[in-house]
């Protein structure tokens, strides 16, 4: 969802991605993710002419950034201020029914990472937001110092996948009784000191997962793919393709699990010998295994060294 400005970080499998859209001139295209453009500018190139682009973000600097670079192919994009999870509505109130394609790039950029006031990193101390869109919704701060230790502990476990989560929302339910938790730096001090020291040795702080789960949460990001793949996949047109990039394993597994099963049709109990609901697949992966980036590429942008390309084509 980048560009390659000092904005936003370089457009993660940039080639990969758009290609396996198999852009068509004139054709009507969506990136939900929109960020400094960098997608989206290769994709104008392909789909022109009179090829039209919905381009979302939640984020206004980066439509404003996007705007910028995508100035050469203006009256062929509409930007939009919003979620992708919202595909469908936004759509409708385009008027527009079915579209040729829809890319989502599931990471944060650079410059949402970096800009302290965003509050997303631990390496920049800043005030707990880690909300996309500034303007609407609850902060890192509000969910940290508000919910309670047992909220928090799901929230550490499910969508950071970490080990210890239990112990690391004990520790902040004890901390937020003598003050609330305000910043970056203090929660992740918080976080560092609650678990063991070995883990603290580690190539990856201590705090990460639980940032990273703090993010997901405050942006409801899942909620919003489980939304868009589902919605997204029936505003397709036949021969239609959905591509996302995707970076961490639960957003892969979701996406995974949504293709294969517009793929299979069948939904019949795996025990039963033959298929009675003879439902027939929807869809054909155009790849069955995910997509990953080269060295060449993770030397040039390391966060790209965890990035997943899985597309799918409407067949029926």
């Amino acid at each position: 969802m980048s560009g390659e400005t000092d904005f936003y970080h370089l457009p993660v499998l940039l080639e990969e991605a758009v290609d396996s859209l198999d852009c068509r001139p004139g054709g009507i295209y969506v990136d939900g993710t929109l960020g400094g453009g960098g997608h989206a500018a290769e994709i104008m190139k392909r789909i022109m002419p009179g090829g039209r682009l919905v381009g979302i973000d939640a984020d206004p600097e980066a439509l404003k950034e996007a705007g910028a670079r995508l100035e050469p192919y203006r009256s062929n994009v509409i930007f939009y201020k919003g979620n992708f999870g919202n595909i469908a509505a936004i759509l409708a109130g385009l008027g527009i029914g079915k579209v040729d394609g829809i890319l989502l790039d599931l990471g944060v950029s650079s410059h949402q990472l970096e800009t302290a006031g965003r509050g997303f990193s631990f390496a920049r101390d800043a005030q707990l937001d880690m909300r996309l869109d500034q303007t609407a919704g609850r902060t890192a701060f509000d969910l940290v110092n508000g919910f309670s230790e047992e909220e928090l502990e799901k929230i550490f476990r499910e969508y950071g996948e970490e080990r210890m989560a239990r112990r690391i929302a004990a520790a902040v339910a004890r901390s937020r009784k003598e003050a609330p938790i305000r910043t970056t730096g203090e929660l992740a001090e918080i976080v560092s000191g609650a678990v063991p020291a070995a883990a603290r040795r580690g190539k990856i702080h201590p705090a990460t997962r639980v940032f990273q789960a703090l993010r997901i949460a405050v942006n409801n990001e899942l909620g919003n793919l489980e939304k868009a793949l589902a919605d997204g996949f029936e505003l397709l047109e036949t021969g239609g393709r959905f591509a996302v990039i995707s970076f961490h394993s639960l957003e892969d597994r979701m996406v995974k699990t949504y293709f294969r099963s517009w793929e299979k049709g069948c939904t019949c109990p795996p025990d039963f010998p033959f298929c009675t609901c003879h439902k027939q697949g929807r869809a054909k992966l155009i790849a069955r295994k995910a997509i990953k980036a080269g060295p060449a590429e993770i030397e040039k942008n390391p966060r790209a060294r965890s990035a997943r390309l899985r597309t799918v084509m409407r067949i029926r």
